[in-house]
């Protein structure tokens, strides 16, 4: 299968699920906080950034913005310069799509969680997958994001 999506125009679902941004002067307790309690968490994310690279030809490092979800879960997004999308393509699925910058955040982060989960077998790890999957499926590039990640 070898599809490219464009970034959605469709208004979300409603949901109750809410990603806040985690304050600067919060950020060195963001990774303990969330994942603290799973083993090899120091490594996640080097691991997301590499997710990133592997996924985004024009991916080149910088900032990244730590997000809180209302239901325990967290995740980071690169800080873009403008509203642009991001073209991201999956080599082992061979699935492309064009999103923004917080959907090529959560991409690479539920490629990493799936990852370490089974890595480590851990169900800390997993439940971390399982509540950004829950706030990705009511995002605006959610059909891109699981043809990414599928």
């Amino acid at each position: 299968m070898n599809t490219h999506l464009t970034a959605s125009t469709a208004t979300p679902l409603q949901s109750t699920l809410t990603a806040t941004v985690v304050p600067g002067n919060q950020r060195s307790r963001f990774w303990p906080q969330h994942f603290g309690s799973i083993p090899q968490w120091l490594i996640l994310e080097a691991h997301i950034f590499g997710w990133l690279d592997r996924l985004c030809a024009d991916y080149h490092g910088g900032q990244w913005a730590f997000y809180a979800l209302s239901n325990g879960g967290a995740y980071i997004a690169p800080e873009a310069d403008s509203d642009e999308n991001w073209t991201l393509f999956n080599l082992m699925n061979g699935n492309g799509a064009d999103i923004s910058a917080e959907a090529a955040g959560i991409t690479a982060c539920l490629m990493a969680y799936s990852h370490h989960a089974c890595r480590t077998e851990s169900e800390a790890m997993t439940d971390h997958f399982y509540r950004l999957r829950e706030y990705a499926l009511h995002h605006p590039d959610s059909r891109a994001i699981f043809a990414l990640i599928d």
